[in-house]
């Protein structure tokens, strides 16, 4: 990570042409209230570099990933932690982490793997607005 903002904010990596992943992250920026996140889509270039830099797979977007202090979060992982410090009533979720993560982690595999049959994709990666650039890494 080369700037100070990523070294600060917690990056989620996410399916930038997934309509399902595309609904979570317009959700996570506006119940982001603390400026925690940056966002980059896995098919990006930076994207792309940071799957290289923590050596992961470059053509898995199965899941969502959340990377800070050079730890990286999957799954059903990286939801959890993205609900606790989202806050407020989201912290409720967390009520789900008492279950095995092989169980939660099935749940969000089978989720992952039909998201595209159930809500469908886009031809290209999701475009910021104006406003939202800033919390988007290129």
């Amino acid at each position: 990570m080369t700037n100070l903002s990523e070294q600060e904010n917690k990056i989620i990596l996410f399916d930038g042409i997934c309509n399902f992943c595309n609904y979570w992250i317009n959700f996570i920026l506006d119940h982001d209230k603390k400026d925690i996140f940056r966002f980059a889509a896995l098919q990006s270039k930076k994207g792309g570099e940071l799957l290289e830099k923590f050596d992961l797979p470059k053509d898995d977007f199965n899941s969502v990933i959340l990377i800070f202090e050079n730890k990286v979060f999957f799954k059903s992982t990286a939801a959890f932690q993205i609900a606790k410090d989202l806050g407020g009533f989201y912290k409720w979720f967390l009520g789900f982490k008492i279950l095995p993560a092989f169980f939660t982690d099935f749940i969000y595999d089978f989720i992952a793997k039909n998201r595209y049959k159930i809500f469908g994709k886009s031809e290209s990666c999701r475009i910021p607005t104006a406003k939202e650039k800033s919390k988007f890494l290129f």
